[in-house]
């Protein structure tokens, strides 16, 4: 099997950052995103997902969180599009249902080369507004369909936790080679793009 990883840098004059992922990994992390609480959501990401991710980033958080988040977005995008190359034989969804205490989030995704976004969180918050702006950087580069649903949850810190798990279980079933598929790539049309 080939080795599925690949490595994103981008500087701005707002931010730097270098992500590298292995989409076959065991769940390590090792993130410095000056973002403590953005590292803790990427730890459980990476631990779920069972992907390897390296992260250093900094940025003009004294101004906002809104460059760095949204920038880590674009960086991981282009790295797991990179990783999967033409996309031959993976299983295309994947779909979780993970609950955290009183909060219960749904993340649905396609690797389908056509970005979406759908993001329903339960209230206007600052924190779900980073974690929006994230999910759409993500989306757009990565180029897949991204439904993500609360269902229920009164905890910031709970439903963003469980939404980041979800995230990290769902994109691993998606990414997932499935050996009936014998290589082919999982698209009538014969491509996703």
């Amino acid at each position: 099997m080939e080795k599925r990883e690949a490595e994103e840098i981008r500087k701005t004059k707002e931010t730097e950052i270098r992500v590298r992922i292995n989409l076959d990994g065991e769940g390590k992390s090792s993130l410095n995103t000056s973002f403590p609480f953005w590292n803790h959501m990427l730890t459980q990401f990476a631990l779920h997902g069972l992907f390897d991710l390296e992260i250093e980033g900094r940025g003009d958080v004294e101004v906002d969180f809104h460059h760095l988040v949204e920038d880590l977005g674009i960086c991981m995008g282009k790295a797991v599009k990179k990783a999967l190359g033409e996309r031959r034989g993976i299983s295309r969804y994947g779909f979780s249902l993970v609950p955290m205490d009183e909060a219960l989030v749904q993340v649905v995704v396609d690797i389908s080369g056509r970005p979406y976004l759908s993001f329903t969180p339960p209230w206007r918050e600052k924190e779900f507004e980073l974690a929006e702006g994230f999910f759409r950087a993500f989306s757009t580069h990565a180029g897949i369909t991204l439904h993500i649903h609360v269902l229920s949850g009164e905890s910031v810190h709970h439903i963003l936790e469980a939404l980041f798990k979800a995230f990290g279980l769902s994109l691993s079933r998606a990414v997932q080679e499935e050996p009936r598929r014998k290589k082919k790539i999982p698209s009538s049309k014969g491509g996703l793009e």
